[in-house]
């Protein structure tokens, strides 16, 4: 049975009378990446803020490993790491002399411990220089490493891929991703960069307008209606007129057909007793973009 590392129960915040967050539950595991979604000023930061104490709750509660963050403030954070968009470091100070600094407002930080986050992130080539050296994608490494000297069992990244290339991008997804399954650490992820946070995450939960819309597996909410679009390759001159039962786009070199994964065979049996010969039959996978947007899309029109 999986273990909560966070729970939001029934949270709501009101700003000068208006609903900013709107009684938002859900339950976040030990060892995922959960992933947090929604557009501009859905409620995201005010949502992350409130689970790391920066922000009152209104109403609801935010419990992390069992401790109440409004009760039991200090013992609850004491399980939590983050980095918020960069993480600030002293640019005069060598990477290794940055983790100094932050290992001294904490106790029982060893030496051991400090080498081992090093080697963890990846830089060990690197310490030992100075940060105004650094690439962002290091930067963003040093403080990973930083966020994780005091063992949290939870770490909150709100957009930790900001301003990153593709390969800093791909650098920070694997070391996430490698946390949490090797350390069972919880990983909670905000960011606008989808695709990232498709191959990054176990599962979303997407808000909007300070509610939730939806909590699923990545690919369960990927793949979630039963119907999927595939392109099949025919010859460019064959005659489709006599394929009955099944609604179909004709394009260049093909067709795109929706069907269920059962209708398939069927559906190929079918052009192929008709003469017609077949080149490749290819899913038009969906994103979680794609989705995303549906889904958004489905809420403005209902709202």
């Amino acid at each position: 049975m999986m273990k909560s590392a966070v729970e939001l129960k029934n949270v709501t915040k009101v700003i000068k009378g208006k609903k900013i967050i709107d009684n938002l539950s859900f339950t976040i595991n030990e060892g995922e990446v959960f992933g947090f979604l929604g557009p501009n000023g859905a409620g995201k930061t005010t949502t992350i803020r409130m689970i790391v104490g920066l922000m009152g709750i209104t109403s609801g509660d935010i419990v992390i490993c069992g401790k109440n963050v409004k009760n039991e403030y200090e013992e609850a954070l004491r399980n939590v790491g983050g980095i918020v968009e960069n993480p600030e470091m002293y640019k005069f100070l060598t990477g290794y002399q940055n983790l100094m600094q932050y290992a001294r407002m904490i106790k029982g930080i060893t030496k051991e411990k400090i080498n081992e986050v090093i080697e963890l992130v990846g830089l060990k080539d690197r310490i030992n220089d100075k940060v105004k050296t650094y690439s962002l994608g290091m930067r963003q490494r040093l403080g990973l490493a930083q966020s994780l000297l005091h063992d949290p069992k939870v770490m909150i990244l709100d957009e930790p891929t900001n301003g990153l290339d593709p390969a800093g991008i791909r650098e920070i997804r694997d070391h996430l991703r490698k946390l949490s399954k090797e350390k069972g650490m919880a990983v909670i992820v905000s960011s606008h960069l989808l695709s990232e946070m498709e191959m990054m995450c176990d599962r979303i939960a997407i808000i909007q307008k300070g509610k939730l819309i939806d909590v699923q597996n990545v690919h369960d909410f990927v793949y979630e209606d039963q119907k999927q679009k595939y392109f099949i390759e025919i010859d460019s001159g064959a005659t489709l007129e006599s394929i009955s039962g099944y609604s179909f786009t004709q394009i260049d070199h093909g067709i795109e057909v929706e069907l269920e994964k059962e209708q398939v065979p069927d559906f190929i049996q079918t052009l192929v007793s008709t003469g017609i010969r077949i080149y490749e039959v290819k899913l038009i996978s969906k994103s979680l973009e794609d989705r995303f947007l549906e889904i958004t899309k489905e809420e403005v029109a209902h709202a």
